[in-house]
């Protein structure tokens, strides 16, 4: 779906906690700034040249989005810390004057901005300072800028590489990324199986109850059927659900299926006989009802991941969690597409010793 950066905060933010694509946009934008306490610095004066912009079109999107440029990194120095920054860019032009570093365009650009506003410097108590990650927050804010606009387009072409390149396209089996799928997905698998012996035992035969009450158990979690899911993922007859969902759904399906079954045999014992279709799913309503204030927490959780990392990660929008979108932490970023993360193929084959062992015992 078209995203328009300039009416989106979630979209803006999503981008901003998004380092990996961050760095890559380092690499192909540029304009680096002044390199200050381990981050580019740059003044308002910087970005009015940038986007060329008069300098009060920068401070009234600053007023309009406060909260939003300091969440970006935008402070205000004073005293000590205004002195040293100054002390800093001084040394810096007088470096490049002497010949001691030698200034790319970028540099010497800078340079001539710096000493532009050298004097204003040495008289002000205060200073507006934008790092990296600000000066492109205004950029995805301003409108009437030409090369704001150019660059918010570049953002959005990066964000999509970056993703592409990291999953080859398959945006849908981007929840294998995470470590904790694997184990995950394996303890569900346990719990699934005694979940479908326990309907078998205790429910009378009935070729629909697995998927009714499967989708009982979706539809309390996530609001959405079987059928629903594979929709709005847009998934093949031959694309299991459960491979597509996150390790936090994976261990809540699981606590359901292992509090239903052992909720179901209490029943069976009780009445002395098994149960039809109809009475167990009366049962699960019952289950839902009993477990509603300890299960709330954590289902409100799952709703809230799967609705925003399925909206940034997959572009794919569940119509009935839309109210628990929120954005994605820049750890869910490195999670599924940085350092941290590995395509299911290679955990396997890093863990075959592991599964060997398990085999065998």
């Amino acid at each position: 779906m078209t995203k328009d950066l300039t009416n989106s905060d979630l979209d803006r933010k999503n981008i901003l906690n998004n380092n990996i694509a961050i760095q890559e946009v380092y690499r192909q934008v540029g304009f680096f700034g002044f390199k200050h306490d381990g981050k580019f610095r740059f003044t308002k004066q910087q970005l009015a040249e940038y986007f060329e912009v008069d300098i009060r079109t920068i401070e009234r999107i600053v007023e309009n989005h406060k909260e939003e440029i300091v969440d970006s990194g935008y402070e205000i120095y004073t005293g000590i810390k205004l002195k040293d920054f100054k002390d800093k860019i001084i040394d810096f032009v007088k470096k490049v004057h002497q010949g001691d570093y030698v200034p790319d365009t970028n540099v010497g650009n800078m340079v001539q901005s710096f000493e532009n506003e050298l004097d204003n410097l040495s008289k002000t108590p205060q200073l507006a300072v934008f790092t990296y990650k600000s000066f492109l927050n205004v950029g995805m804010l301003l409108t009437g800028s030409e090369k704001a606009q150019n660059l918010r387009s570049a953002i959005l072409d990066i964000v999509i590489d970056v993703l592409n390149q990291k999953l080859g396209g398959k945006t849908k089996f981007i929840n294998q990324r995470e470590e904790e799928f694997l184990p995950s997905a394996i303890r569900e698998y346990s719990y699934r199986q005694d979940f479908t012996n326990a309907l078998d035992y205790y429910i009378t035969e009935n070729k629909f109850k697995y998927a009714q009450l499967t989708d009982k158990i979706y539809k309390s979690i996530f609001k959405e059927n079987a059928k629903e899911y594979r929709q709005i993922l847009k998934l093949n007859a031959k694309e299991s659900v459960r491979s597509t969902m996150y390790s936090e759904i994976l261990d809540l399906i699981a606590g359901y299926e292992n509090g239903f079954s052992a909720f179901l045999k209490n029943e069976f014992e009780q009445l002395g006989r098994k149960l039809g279709l109809s009475e167990a799913l009366i049962l699960f309503n019952k289950y839902e009802q009993l477990t509603e204030a300890t299960l709330t927490p954590l289902r409100e959780k799952a709703r809230s991941l799967m609705a925003s990392r399925d909206l940034a990660f997959r572009d794919a929008l569940h119509e009935k969690l839309k109210d628990y979108v929120h954005e994605v932490s820049p750890d869910d970023y490195d999670k599924f597409l940085g350092e941290r993360s590995m395509d299911l193929e290679q955990r396997l084959e890093d863990n075959i010793d592991v599964f060997k062992r398990l085999k065998e015992r």
